[in-house]
């Protein structure tokens, strides 16, 4: 009995070396990859797109304001024949021949200036929020690679977990057909063996998704970044 916990201590030993050798994602994380991501997120993302053409669309808005102070005029004519007599008894007003006459709405005047003010602010509005956007855009991006970083790392260990105790229960089956270890100690590795496959299967679809997340963002599959 004695010797089968001590098999078992060095068993739990040997795994969690393997552990700690890879505790820090940090020298992971490859900065050059992630500036490419970025721009490749500010590329291709569909609603960085969206701002930009509302940007767009609201600064065509000043040059239209300008042209509306147009609207306060308002031009018309008037044609008397030559065959009337000279002087309208009606309106004296009125003579012979083409008349023009213009009209200037003076609330027009008063409001076009505000008009295109409210235009330029409204455009401004709009180049702070595409810039607020993009930070958080960047921002976005950098969590999901962070992210993608780690759920791969984890994926590394799990995997390596999942290959020392396959390792590790092979060598005690060996050892309880021998008789040298009881049925408990092996009973023990292989619950430790089950539990990292379930492990290792759990963290590859937590990679998958955070694989998918980055690619979701940036536009393309992290394969074709060059």
């Amino acid at each position: 009995m004695k010797k089968s916990l001590q098999i078992i201590c060095i068993f739990l030993m040997f795994l969690s070396v393997n552990a700690v050798a890879q505790e820090s994602v940090i020298p992971e994380i490859k900065y050059a990859d992630l500036e490419k991501y970025i721009a490749l997120a500010k590329e291709n993302y569909p609603r960085k797109k969206i701002f930009e053409e509302r940007q767009v669309g609201i600064k065509t808005g000043i040059p239209i304001s300008y042209v509306s102070f147009f609207d306060m005029f308002n031009a018309s004519y008037f044609y008397r024949p030559d065959d009337k007599s000279v002087i309208d008894p009606i309106n004296p007003y009125n003579f012979n021949g083409f008349q023009l006459g213009v009209n200037v709405n003076l609330g027009n005047v008063l409001q076009k200036p505000f008009m295109v003010k409210k235009a330029k602010s409204d455009f401004k509005v709009a180049q702070l929020e595409t810039q607020e956007y993009i930070m958080q855009l960047e921002t976005e991006v950098k969590k999901r690679y962070y992210d993608y970083i780690l759920q791969l790392n984890q994926l590394k260990l799990a995997t390596q977990s999942a290959l020392d105790n396959k390792t590790v229960t092979d060598g005690l089956r060996n050892k309880f057909e021998k008789g040298e270890i009881t049925l408990d100690a092996y009973s023990t590795a292989k619950i430790n063996q089950t539990a990292s496959s379930t492990a290792r299967i759990q963290t590859e679809i937590n990679y998958l998704k955070a694989k998918d997340s980055l690619e979701e963002i940036i536009g393309k599959k992290l394969t074709d970044v060059k």
